[in-house]
């Protein structure tokens, strides 16, 4: 295993899980392909999200630091998620962020920034240090002071007060291509963001080698608030 990582992920059941491999042309739980929308140049401005599969990340790609296994990740993500409840996410809409598309929250939420702010810290032993030309990747993107005190401390530059929830949608898109996709992303994701839903649970994906597909390995529930 190359990597692993903490995401949310719409359930099966949710009429978001279904649109979303299909805009991406993946599904994240087989890994098989899906058809996309008939957009032009849908397959080349969604070829990096799809290697992740659609998500909202939690806990960023890891490598797991030696001395921890699988079994040892998971009972951790599991005692974590005993003590946290269920809530409502907030509606979601197509957004522009910094060029390219995504899903965003219209609304802050208090439960879902402490439930990203719970998987960094509480799984943080798990994580191996990134190495040094990850971390000089990363800096290239011109981060803030506080965004690069965030990469050293816990290997990425936005967790805790540089988090922002976001499900990928594009790559970077020119003007041309957001004036375009941008209403077809609208109308493609409609029927699913009208519908409310809840955040039950919190589902780790991995990453078999490097270069390969993320994918769902299992959910976990929120247990919290539980009799």
């Amino acid at each position: 295993m190359a990597r692993v990582a903490i995401y949310y992920a719409p359930a099966a059941d949710d009429a978001l899980a279904r649109l979303s491999s299909a805009w991406l042309g993946r599904d994240p739980v087989t890994n098989a392909p899906v058809r996309q929308p008939d957009i032009d140049g849908i397959a080349e401005v969604t070829a990096e999200p799809r290697l992740y599969g659609f998500h909202a990340t939690l806990k960023p790609p890891m490598r797991l630091v030696e001395g921890t296994d699988w079994r040892d990740l998971m009972a951790a993500v599991r005692a974590m998620a005993a003590r946290i409840a269920p809530f409502d996410l907030p509606p979601l809409a197509v957004r522009d962020l910094h060029g390219f598309l995504a899903l965003r929250e219209t609304e802050a939420s208090a439960p879902l920034q402490a439930l990203a702010d719970a998987c960094v810290a509480e799984l943080d032993a798990f994580r191996a240090p990134p190495p040094a030309e990850e971390l000089a990747r990363r800096r290239k993107a011109s981060l803030s002071a506080e965004q690069d005190a965030m990469l050293l401390r816990w290997g990425y530059p936005y967790v805790f007060g540089t988090w922002f929830f976001h499900m990928t949608l594009t790559r970077r898109l020119s003007a041309e291509e957001k004036a375009r996709l941008a209403p077809a992303a609208e109308a493609w994701f409609a029927p699913a963001l009208a519908q409310p839903r809840r955040v039950r649970d919190i589902c780790v994906f991995t990453q078999a080698e490097t270069g390969a597909a993320f994918t769902l390995a299992e959910r976990v529930r929120l247990r919290g608030g539980e009799a």
